[in-house]
């Protein structure tokens, strides 16, 4: 009896001192997990996808984020956080505890870089506005023909370069088409994606005007279709300065265009030359593609600026010489 007094002693001094010490640990553990970190200043860091919590936590010890990361690992599934953690490139902000640092991993607030590159660009301009990225790394890669890089928002994180933004580019570009391609009008003069986006670029530098691009596009389907030279002054402005464009408050070629441009000798220069110009003089959006595929049906031949923003239409010459001539005397009284 005796001895059975002194296990049950134990057993229960045990079992006592266990939960004692357990509380201790709990207590340690969920003051360690609100405790502010050490680190005194925000920290950027990458989760790569598919990364394991067991990852995160040696990531985190690596750069100092978490003292103990067997705790961060314990915390994350004690609060079933583990399975629920994003990948991409965070801030963490200094002094952030274990609990502050799973919840932003399962929130997936991660640092946004964007570049937008809109609608019309040359290639020569999107390189520009790429260099102007002091986040992206600058990698000097040749860039791939006019017209094939997708105009539209990017995000993208401080691993990545130029050139994997004008990949992505691209890769847009192509899934697009393809998207757009199989629901494309009968009966258009255009049998294949250069031809497409090269007409497409081209009404996208001719209106800015949303609800137009249909419109301009069905008068350039009626010239090609009569074998009428399209006469488009953003193609001769390509053919002077091949989309070199400088932009510095005085318009693409630092000037107007003038009258005896109009019979410079290129195959992008549609005065001179009927039919499409050898490829694409900007890179159009999906806006202008979509256009392009299913243009307006109409009569309409001619169009020339409004002084509004937009263009007034024709059918005939006769009507199209009058609105020139409107045209002409709005610019003579100041209008743009």
């Amino acid at each position: 009896m005796k001895v059975v007094k002194i296990f049950l002693g134990l057993f229960f001094f045990l079992l006592t001192a266990g939960l004692v010490l357990g509380g201790a640990g709990f207590y340690w553990a969920a003051q360690e997990i609100n405790k502010p970190g050490a680190f005194d200043k925000p920290v950027e860091i990458i989760i790569a996808p598919g990364s394991s919590i067991t990852g995160i936590a040696e990531q985190l010890s690596y750069i100092g984020a978490v003292e103990h990361p067997l705790l961060f690992r314990l915390a994350g599934r004690y609060t079933g956080q583990a399975s629920r953690l994003k990948a991409g490139e965070y801030e963490l902000p200094a002094h952030a505890s274990i609990r502050e640092l799973l919840n932003l991993f399962e929130s997936g607030k991660t640092v946004q870089r964007k570049v937008t590159l809109r609608e019309g660009l040359t290639n020569h301009e999107i390189r520009m506005a790429l260099a102007e990225k002091g986040d992206l790394k600058q990698v000097e890669a040749p860039m791939n023909a006019e017209g094939i890089y997708l105009p539209e928002t990017y995000s993208y994180t401080r691993e990545e370069s130029t050139a994997d933004i004008l990949k992505r580019m691209e890769q847009a570009m192509d899934q697009v088409f393809a998207e757009l391609w199989d629901s494309r009008a009968a009966d258009l003069p255009l049998k294949n994606k250069v031809e497409v986006l090269t007409l497409a670029s081209i009404v996208e530098k001719e209106t800015g005007q949303k609800e137009e691009r249909a419109r301009v596009a069905g008068v350039f389907i009626n010239r090609l279709n009569r074998g009428m030279p399209l006469q488009s002054d953003p193609t001769v402005i390509y053919a002077l300065n091949l989309g070199e464009h400088q932009n510095e408050g005085q318009g693409p070629l630092g000037r107007r265009l003038l009258k005896k441009d109009l019979a410079f000798d290129s195959p992008y220069n549609t005065y001179v030359y009927s039919g499409l110009p050898p490829g694409p003089i900007a890179n159009p959006g999906r806006a202008s593609i979509e256009a392009v595929l299913n243009p307006e049906r109409h009569e309409f031949l001619y169009f020339v600026a409004d002084g509004t923003g937009g263009h007034v239409f024709a059918a005939t010459l006769e009507e199209h010489n009058r609105n020139v001539a409107k045209w002409r005397a709005i610019r003579a009284n100041g209008g743009d």
